[in-house]
């Protein structure tokens, strides 16, 4: 699966300007659009519209992807998880301050 990474990224592992420790590796989908951005204000800054969370029943809907290895994990993967369940790759757990603007 090819995942498109949008934002103002920095690097080919979904970092982004507002973004870009060692463990900031997560893109998210929206959505409202498909392309995986690298933070909720790369959305705000280069989308053409505003974003929408996903809503609660939607959990299970493939919407975070690693910049790492790139693949997909569903919501309900990502809100419990540390890392990357395929490479291991951490996650920087300061996001979960974040998963209201993105999850329902």
């Amino acid at each position: 699966m090819t995942v498109e990474l949008a934002g103002r990224l920095v690097d080919a592992q979904s970092r982004c300007t507002h973004y870009r420790t060692e463990v900031d590796v997560v893109a998210i989908r929206f959505a409202c659009c498909e392309p995986y951005y690298g933070c909720h204000l790369c959305h705000a800054e280069c989308a053409d519209h505003p974003a929408v969370v996903w809503p609660a029943t939607e959990r299970q809907v493939q919407a975070v992807a690693c910049g790492v290895c790139r693949r997909t994990l569903a919501i309900e993967e990502y809100v419990v998880a540390d890392g990357c369940p395929h490479c291991g790759a951490a996650f920087n757990p300061r996001c979960r301050l974040h998963h209201h603007l993105y999850f329902g």
